[in-house]
């Protein structure tokens, strides 16, 4: 089992009335693809956002390796290491592919100590993105799946240490997953943490060494894909009935 890099302890949120997230702790595994899966509704963005800082708990702790983060707003989680991608697509449209990532890696250098070569550290991401090819387009001239990979580029731009993704792979075609979920081991061979919310469960099995399943906010499963395949709790939340 590989060492926790970011964890959750007893997290809780409420709006009024409504717990979304429900004392749910969780792992995110170092050097590994680590999934949080579920139903619509089911926390894992408002998760997300505790994890990122946009959300303040209503109670629990979060951890960033020994380091008690709770409290951290978003930007100097940022600088800790924490990078994320949203569920709705958050690019500079009229700009070219290539000027999202230098955008970004402006915003980076101007903010954290220690500068990249922004021009360089573009053209080795979109290399190994695959998005050299379409780099002078404009964003909001290509097609969604690959935008959601410019989007990834772009937060790899900051050299994160741990990367949550929601929902990368939505409006990708099959190609364009498979060569995603390759993105994605290359990324963590190469040292990145991930962690990933995706409703494509195909790639989620391929790539994800250990899942988290949420439903109404709370954990009912974490293991390994094959366990949570097999799990009674996580088939009665997918298909209705503990079969």
């Amino acid at each position: 089992m590989k060492s926790p890099v970011l964890r959750t302890e007893d997290v809780t949120v409420r709006f009024g009335g409504l717990t979304a997230v429900d004392t749910v702790s969780i792992d995110v595994a170092e050097g590994a693809v680590t999934g949080l899966i579920g139903p619509n509704g089911a926390g894992k963005t408002t998760l997300f956002n505790v994890l990122t800082g946009l959300q303040r708990p209503t109670a629990g702790r979060v951890h960033l390796g020994e380091h008690d983060i709770t409290r951290l707003p978003a930007a100097r989680r940022a600088h800790r290491g924490l990078g994320r991608t949203f569920q709705r697509l958050e690019l500079f449209l009229s700009l070219s592919v290539r000027d999202n990532l230098r955008v970004a890696g402006d915003i980076r250098n101007a903010n954290q100590r220690g500068r990249i070569d922004v021009a360089r550290e573009s053209e080795r991401l979109l290399e190994l993105t695959g998005l050299s090819g379409i780099a002078d387009k404009d964003v909001a001239d290509i097609p969604t799946g690959q935008a959601r990979v410019v989007e990834v580029a772009r937060a790899l731009m900051a050299q994160p240490r741990v990367l949550l993704l929601d929902e990368p792979a939505s409006g990708q075609t099959e190609h364009e997953t498979q060569r995603f979920g390759a993105l994605l081991r290359q990324l963590v061979a190469d040292g990145l943490s991930i962690c990933l919310v995706e409703h494509d469960m195909g790639l989620v099995m391929q790539v994800c060494e250990q899942i988290h399943v949420l439903d109404y906010g709370k954990v009912i499963a974490s293991g390994t894909p094959a366990q949570v395949q097999q799990d009674p709790a996580v088939i009665a939340a997918y298909i209705g009935t503990a079969a």
